[in-house]
């Protein structure tokens, strides 16, 4: 490799605020923030919004989605009445 032009390559602390979890993993990611972990050593600290410790695809979690579709908008409103006009 050349010197001088690859990025510092070293364990990064990441927290995924939605869970509390923390990972230690390597990473070029900078941060000013710094975290003590288990070992006893001075990491920097990225903050995550998700991850796959809160993702649902990974956790197997289902959500409910949050805007409904124009069938189900039409059939809320209208319900059996759209049928019934034939």
């Amino acid at each position: 490799m050349k010197k001088g032009i690859h990025p510092d390559y070293d364990y990064v602390i990441f927290r995924d605020t939605s869970c509390g979890r923390d990972f230690r993993i390597r990473s070029t990611c900078k941060s000013d923030q710094t975290v003590v972990w288990e070992d006893g050593k001075t990491y920097p600290l990225v903050t995550l919004d998700v991850s796959s410790a809160s993702h649902p695809t990974y956790t197997g979690e289902k959500r409910q989605a949050k805007a409904e579709g124009r069938i189900a908008q039409f059939n809320k409103r209208f319900g059996n009445r759209a049928s019934r006009s034939q």
